[in-house]
């Protein structure tokens, strides 16, 4: 009987259509049992078709075993015959509370990139830990993608209590292990949950044979984690996807809000064009709407008939959404062929495609230290930071404050395969003086056109601020090169203002010693004035030791137009050429906290400038560094800009 007849039926069927989703996602190593945990999650919970447990019991018949839970997940062959899963599949299950949807993923080091699929939309990452073997490189490794993938809710289920005799200490020590890495992550929960997968213990039921644990099993636990999708989650964000006309006369812009929400009347902004207008019906196939809310689906209509297609981002009037011709961004490499710097790759980015080229890598993430190494490309399954230029400006936000305008995926134009999906960290901005026209009645081709040196980019460099970061060890020459350079810089009348590491030791940071925490708040004071002068539309030129590469990298993400120059000079052509004698001094043990000696100096793994100060003079290293401003677009060669 349909729903139609059956009042009961239709009322149950409500009551499910009404209940939240939370989407997570599962992985763990080989054999710590994962397809046995979801198995016994589906089973428990009831979330099995009638005729698909008949099947895997068939199946596990075969195999000589009374019932395999993990056939519930492996449905292929041929990963039966391996005895490994390769591929992400999803699996979906209801409870009287709340609908679930498992993104079920490889945990093998070659398969990262399938991971980063099934993660990129999860609410939460469930990982398995075996009891016995505890916390693996693998099990670091699913942490920190589930952490840059921004997921917020982190459960780790430490799996085979019963081959450790269901002792509490070998708990303990998974969680210690894992939790020391977890700590420099960025969930906003981590919960430990011991359990059996094999027999069901802290799965769906409560088990009498782990007493020293007193929180909820694992569905439970899933039941109440709060789900960000349902929220609105911030400012209005919605790409537009489709524009939808008929005889009549109707028209209206079909998408799926980013964020936000979204009510008619409200004022909007309509990207790139800049034109405002206001919503005056959401419509959908059930009628119209009081209001929208991420994620839903909708069309809207405005008061005004404005130049909208498929790419356009629709955003609150006068927001101050940035428009970002060239950004920093995370990659996660899923190509076979490695990257290669300075290739035009197509870059979608929510429903707009555009081309853009990937500058340079700036480095490659080690997964279990959590290191940056210094790399010149990105192979299949690497994680790493890379500078992208667009071909025309992307309306976007960083990926820590939106998932979806902040992330994006590269595209191979010969072959037409995603090879790589990005999460935008620090952006280059476009400055607003641009006004509205400027991007207003160009045609798609036109906006994606290879753009021609800095002058096609803007009206006049100089009025865009940026900073100069000088970074080395005391005597590397940071102050006479930053002198140099602000003398030549004014020459091409920009306003300069120097800020050096001494002068602002006896003022702004005068209160400070030369602990890590002191020298790390020196950093950020330097940086918060060098970015007032920039937001000006000055150049900011800071000369710091900054010994430590993580205030220094901070920095980078803060400041949209940033340059590190790396003032390198060997310890012992700093001890020849020392007029001081500080060196000598702090050899002798007579200086303690002296960068270099008795503190460390952690030098940049991919600056922006590197100079050999003990192998080039001054001269030939400000003509090196003014190249390197021009390439970037901060600077027009001379002669080419009056």
């Amino acid at each position: 009987m349909s729903a139609e007849h059956d009042p009961r039926l239709a009322a149950r069927l409500a009551r499910d259509e009404a209940k939240e989703l939370l989407r997570f996602v599962t992985v763990g190593s080989v054999d710590d049992g994962k397809s046995t945990l979801i198995g016994r999650l589906l089973h428990d919970a009831s979330g099995l078709y009638e005729d698909q447990l008949a099947a895997v019991k068939r199946a596990s018949r075969r195999a000589g075993a009374e019932l395999d839970l993990s056939f519930f997940t492996d449905g292929l062959e041929a990963e039966r015959a391996q005895g490994i899963t390769i591929d992400v599949a999803y699996r979906y299950f209801s409870t009287d509370k709340r609908k679930f949807i498992i993104a079920d993923t490889p945990g093998h080091l070659e398969y990262t990139r399938n991971m980063a699929t099934g993660a990129s939309t999860a609410d939460a990452a469930v990982i398995l830990i075996d009891a016995e073997r505890g916390a693996t490189e693998q099990s670091r490794r699913h942490a920190f993608i589930a952490s840059l993938l921004g997921i917020p809710e982190l459960v780790v289920c430490v799996n085979k209590m019963d081959l450790v005799g269901w002792r509490e200490e070998r708990f303990t020590r998974a969680v210690d292990e894992l939790s020391a890495f977890t700590r420099r992550l960025r969930f906003r929960e981590l919960r430990f949950i011991p359990v059996c997968a094999r027999e069901g213990d802290n799965v769906v039921r409560r088990s009498e044979r782990l007493e020293f644990y007193a929180g909820p099993t694992l569905l439970e636990h899933l039941e109440t984690l709060p789900i960000r999708a349902s929220a609105p989650g911030g400012e209005l964000r919605y790409p537009v996807q489709l524009v939808l006309r008929d005889r009549d006369g109707y028209r209206g812009y079909a998408g799926q809000l980013a964020s936000g929400v979204v009510r008619p009347g409200d004022r909007v902004m309509v990207l790139p064009s800049r034109r405002e207008a206001t919503v005056t019906n959401i419509d959908t196939m059930d009628g119209a709407l009081p209001e929208a809310r991420a994620p839903m689906s909708v069309a809207l209509r405005l008061d005004e008939e404005l130049d909208v297609g498929r790419g356009a981002l629709i955003v609150p009037g006068g927001s101050a959404i940035q428009a970002a011709e060239r950004f920093d961004a995370t990659l996660v490499w899923m190509s076979a062929r490695p990257l290669e710097p300075g290739r035009s790759y197509l870059l979608k980015h929510t429903t707009r495609t555009l081309r853009a080229d990937v500058e340079r890598v700036q480095f490659a993430t080690d997964l279990t230290e959590l290191t940056e190494l210094p790399a010149e490309t990105l192979r299949a399954n690497d994680i790493g930071r890379v500078t992208i230029a667009c071909r025309a400006p992307v309306f976007c936000d960083p990926y820590v404050d939106n998932r979806v305008t902040g992330a994006f995926i590269l595209i191979d134009p010969a072959t037409n395969d995603t090879v790589a999906a990005g999460m935008i960290e620090a952006l280059g901005i476009v400055p607003w003086r641009e006004g509205p026209g400027a991007l207003h009645g160009r045609s798609a081709d036109a906006a994606n056109a290879p753009v021609a040196g800095a002058a096609a980019r803007r009206d006049d460099p100089r009025r865009a601020g940026f900073v100069l970061w000088f970074t080395g060890l005391s005597g590397a020459g940071k102050s006479t090169l930053a002198r140099l350079v602000a003398g030549a810089l004014e020459r091409r009348k920009f306003h300069v203002e120097s800020l050096d590491g001494d002068e602002i030791r006896e003022t702004l940071s005068r209160d400070l010693g030369f602990s890590r925490e002191d020298r790390d708040e020196n950093v950020r004071r330097i940086g918060f004035v060098a970015k007032l002068v920039a937001r000006s539309g000055g150049v900011a030129i800071a000369a710091a030791i900054s010994p430590y590469r993580a205030a220094r990298d901070e920095l980078r993400r803060d400041i949209p137009r940033f340059c590190e120059i790396y003032c390198e000079c060997p310890l012992e052509a700093l001890t020849a050429r020392d007029p001081k004698g500080l060196y000598q001094r702090a050899l002798a043990g007579e200086l303690p906290h002296f960068t270099g000696v008795s503190d460390p100096y952690e030098p940049p793994l991919a600056p922006d400038v590197h100079l050999r100060t003990d192998l080039e003079r001054p001269e030939a290293s400000v003509r090196k560094l003014l190249a390197r401003l021009e390439a970037l677009g901060f600077i027009e060669p001379e002669g080419g800009a009056e």
